[in-house]
């Protein structure tokens, strides 16, 4: 069940149109992206590296570079910890080659995700005090150890935090009290009193940041730090930022850097994917080269993306990044399994009625129940935990709705974890097996969420009508790239479109090629990537079979829809043409 709404944000998008170069439709775009002023749409349009915010903004972060100075300079051997997704694996990148730079004698360490969970434990800590190391530095992590920090201050560790997860807090009698670890510094712009203006970067940016400040105090030219932007661009959307403000500027400009990059297994990944010849988006830093950065942190160990991003030798960064992708390979058919039997447990419990879905798959890996859970909530519209069997207890992840912040709804019930801790759209925790009824039953007892929160809202920007679109239009809507969260594609839609056949393209059969006629006699072809068969089922459904089969051959008939799409620019053969996209889709008789 989907409703479709049309923004309808007012402004004077002809003057918007005359100031920038560009079409009354694109300034509408803007608007709808929340941009009020001209000078927020000329950062949004033409934003650079100088607009970026000063990193001496960030809470304790002048403290943490001039301790860590100190113990360069001290000789002191510092060890990183990071976690083990993109993210963690790109900051842990970044440190390490920014902290090399300024001549630090430092090592690395990844979490286990099996072994050793999520962020730093007290093993991880009493491991670094035997190898006489002096400091550590977390980055993707630490903001919600505080036992474990406490810990490693009585074994004589020095250790500096740099986060950027939500801060934990507790809650009595409608006061919260933020919960801050006791590190020498703790740097994470969500700290209430952190002046810095934009909460929203990712633990990649953050010590992109904290390395440009080391930088600045060991008087290495700040041009070098810039060879981080590619790394800290795909963390940023591989983290799901918001990609607005600064991280809009960063990832256009890592975007803009990947062709020249120096990180020799950057380019082996791209090469291994077969995408040395395409023009990278954020769609393949979100799709195609982040989740093999990530599969070796699913399956393997983190340390192996790691290790690739480090590497200098052509060969060897040729050979993992082809392990890696293959292991990308393995951890999607994973992920397709446990996707049929997380919606088949649901279906046989009745556990899909439940307005909070606990999904109980104990034989599933661990590492993609995240994975499984963002397919759940995208079928069922409503916030998903899929919870799975470790040796040590109960393991989860979870990925909600906008109505439903996951991790203020757990805070309710925080007596259910051994350990929890994420966003307001994403989570993760460990239980003991006896209290996985009582976390789901809690769950669903405490929420507020109502019916009208499931139905998923379709909201278009602007109603469009095919006969409008040109090659120029579609070339200039690529000024609003790149998209990503809350930053999305431009959606168009239009209504009582005829349908002059359809065609099933493929060896699978995976996608349809519709062709398309307003009532002007525009012709256009419009492809759709969704569920080709469920896409033919609902046409027959709708008109009977024989009407259904009448419309697929292009013989006359009375079925038209409404859909909404997003158009681009085909080229075959040298021949352009335009074509729209079909994102959803109502039929309708006429």
């Amino acid at each position: 069940m989907e409703k479709w709404f049309v923004a309808s944000k007012r402004a004077d998008f002809n003057k918007i149109g005359e100031v920038f170069h560009i079409s009354p439709v694109t300034a509408r775009l803007m608007r709808n992206r929340d941009l009020t002023t001209i000078e927020e749409m000329q950062r949004y349009l033409y934003g650079s590296l100088s607009d970026l915010y000063d990193p001496h903004l960030l809470k304790d972060a002048d403290k943490g570079a001039e301790i860590i100075k100190e113990k360069i300079e001290a000789g002191k051997k510092i060890r990183i910890i990071s976690d083990y997704d993109v993210d963690g694996v790109s900051s842990n990148y970044i440190l390490y080659q920014g902290l090399k730079r300024c001549g630090a004698d430092v090592d690395y360490k990844i979490p286990d995700r099996v072994e050793d969970g999520y962020g730093i434990n007290e093993h991880l800590i009493e491991q670094a005090a035997e190898d006489g190391i002096d400091t550590i530095i977390t980055c993707d992590n630490g903001i919600a150890a505080s036992a474990q920090i406490a810990y490693g201050n009585s074994l004589g560790l020095t250790i500096v935090v740099t986060d950027h997860h939500d801060i934990p807090f507790q809650k009595e009698n409608d006061e919260i009290t933020y919960l801050l670890p006791p590190a020498a510094a703790v740097i994470n712009p969500k700290q209430k009193d952190c002046s810095y203006p934009f909460k929203s970067i990712c633990g990649a940016v953050v010590v992109y940041k904290f390395i440009q400040m080391l930088y600045d105090l060991f008087q290495i030219d700040q041009k070098e730090s810039e060879a981080f932007l590619e790394i800290a661009a795909m963390a940023t959307v591989c983290d799901v930022m918001p990609l607005f403000d600064e991280n809009r500027i960063l990832v256009k400009e890592g975007l803009r850097r990947i062709r020249q990059t120096e990180i020799v297994g950057l380019q082996a990944l791209i090469e291994a994917n077969h995408l040395e010849d395409k023009k990278l988006s954020s769609y393949h830093f979100g799709f195609i080269l982040g989740p093999c950065i990530n599969a070796s942190g699913r399956l393997t160990s983190a340390k192996e993306a790691l290790e690739l991003l480090l590497c200098k030798d052509k060969e060897i960064c040729r050979q993992k990044a082809e392990a890696l992708t293959a292991l990308n390979a393995e951890r999607k058919e994973m992920t397709a399994d446990g996707v049929k039997a997380a919606k088949a447990y649901l279906e046989s419990t009745g556990h899909a009625k439940d307005k909070v879905l606990v999904v109980y798959l104990p034989d599933c890996h661990e590492s993609i129940a995240g994975i499984i859970a963002g397919r759940m909530k995208e079928y069922y519209h409503k916030p998903v935990f899929v919870i799975t069997r470790t040796k040590e207890g109960l393991k989860g992840s979870g990925r909600s709705i906008e109505a439903y912040h996951m991790y203020q709804e757990m805070n309710k019930i925080k007596e259910c974890f051994d350990k929890f801790g994420g966003h307001p759209m994403a989570a993760g925790l460990s239980m003991q097996e006896d209290r996985l009824e009582e976390f789901r039953e809690k769950l669903n007892t405490n929420t507020t969420l109502t019916e009208e929160d499931f139905v998923e809202k379709v909201h278009i920007d602007v109603a469009l009508p095919i006969s409008y679109l040109s090659e120029s239009l579609i070339k200039e809507f690529e000024l609003l790239e790149p998209f990503g969260n809350e930053n999305t594609k431009p959606l168009f839609a239009q209504k009582d479109l005829y349908i002059k056949g359809i065609r099933v393209l493929g060896t699978t059969g995976r996608c349809l090629k519709l062709f398309l006629s307003d009532g002007s006699q525009t012709n256009i072809e419009a492809m759709y990537f969704g569920e080709s068969d469920g896409f033919l089922e609902e046409l027959s459904c709708f008109c009977g079979k024989e009407e259904a089969q009448r419309v697929q051959r292009g013989l006359p008939h009375h079925i038209w829809m409404d859909v909404t799409y997003y158009p681009q620019i085909n080229e075959w053969r040298g021949q352009k043409s335009i074509q729209i996209v079909i994102q959803n889709y109502r039929f309708k008789h006429q």
